[in-house]
């Protein structure tokens, strides 16, 4: 028995001695720089430091934000040349939301079916007692842009644009 107090007195010994060999070895340096720490002059080194590093971080914002501001710039006088080359194709498009009459509806069905059609065959296909008539309608659709018009010969020929 006195064998196993002689061990345990050891093996308490030394790991009390372990424990306070590492608490030293890793409280000294973390006593040292809380010591280091309550120095005014470390202080101050340690603001001067953050303030300048503050300084050198705005200046790079500032940077970048000039940079993003210029692309953001490009990219809107790119997209007013665009809107402004696509508005005639964009008033195009708005004036084919026109509603139209069920009579002219019928008309440019008919155009898009033949392709091209003077105002003889419109008059044919639709009953009308004159040219002038049919001539009128597709004359006022080509007006609003939904039709497109050749001359071939005497004859005028619309088609779908």
């Amino acid at each position: 028995m006195k064998r196993e107090e002689n061990y345990k007195g050891i093996a308490e010994g030394s790991g009390k001695q372990a424990i306070e060999e590492l608490r030293n070895e890793v409280l000294s340096p973390l006593e040292n720089d809380v010591q280091k720490l309550r120095d005014p002059v470390v202080l101050a080194a340690l603001m001067h430091t953050a303030a300048t590093e503050r300084e050198n971080t705005n200046r790079l914002l500032k940077t970048l934000i000039e940079r993003l501001d210029a692309k953001f710039s490009e990219v809107d006088a790119r997209l007013a040349r665009i809107e402004k080359q696509s508005a005639p194709v964009a008033a195009a498009a708005g004036q084919e939301e026109v509603l139209l009459p069920s009579v002219d509806e019928e008309i440019l069905k008919f155009v898009r079916e033949r392709r091209h059609v003077s105002a003889e065959e419109v008059r044919k296909k639709f009953g009308y007692k004159g040219k002038n008539a049919a001539s009128a309608r597709l004359s006022r659709m080509y007006d609003l842009g939904l039709l497109g018009k050749k001359q071939v010969g005497r004859a005028v020929l619309y088609c779908v644009k």
